[in-house]
């Protein structure tokens, strides 16, 4: 599957929003992608999360892991396609942490996957939660780097698209001084 493919996927579902938004990084920006308006249908999800997948398949993964929400089905798909387990984070009191009987066994090799990466936070925090359980964090993926390819993640990471759309900080955020307001759509606010 071809950048553009995703791209058009995302265009074609209405899921690539443009407006001023609250991003779940506390960052602003002109464009949000509403995956969930993608991952809804259940074959594009599989679609979607097997091209992912295929880039891990040589890497050995016995588990699959992603925050929650945004990445429940991706990390749901991605593991159905390399034929190992999901996981999900949750947050408790502001933290990810395993719940649910979830658990990682000492040195699991895990991959960590989001749908979206901007900063990479979630995917971080994610990737603590692995390693405070014993797990070995082998690689991460997402189905859209909207970062540009600047997302750090310290380990070997691959997005079916990347985009570089800018954010900015609350106080430099161009919208702003234009007198809009930002909504926040993502999963980390969204009432």
């Amino acid at each position: 599957m071809t950048s553009q493919e995703v791209l058009d996927i995302y265009k074609k579902t209405g899921a690539l929003l443009t407006g001023h938004f609250l991003l779940s990084s506390g960052l602003h920006s002109s464009q949000y992608l509403q995956s969930a308006l993608v991952l809804q249908q259940p074959e594009t999800a599989t679609k979607l999360c097997a091209a992912l997948a295929e880039h891990f398949k040589q890497a050995k993964i016995e588990a699959v892991i992603a925050p929650a929400l945004g990445g429940v089905f991706v990390s749901h798909e991605t593991a159905r396609a390399l034929g190992v387990r999901a996981l999900f984070a949750e947050r408790v009191a502001g933290e990810l942490t395993l719940r649910r009987g979830f658990t990682i066994n000492p040195g699991e090799r895990v991959l960590v996957v989001e749908d979206v990466i901007t900063t990479g936070k979630s995917t971080r925090e994610t990737m603590v939660v692995v390693q405070q359980a014993g797990g070995v964090v082998v690689a991460a993926g997402s189905l859209v780097d909207r970062s540009g390819g600047k997302a750090d993640l310290g380990v070997p990471y691959h997005s079916l698209v990347t985009l570089d759309v800018p954010t900015y900080a609350p106080e430099n955020c161009p919208l702003c001084k234009s007198g809009s307001a930002p909504i926040k759509p993502g999963s980390r606010g969204l009432k």
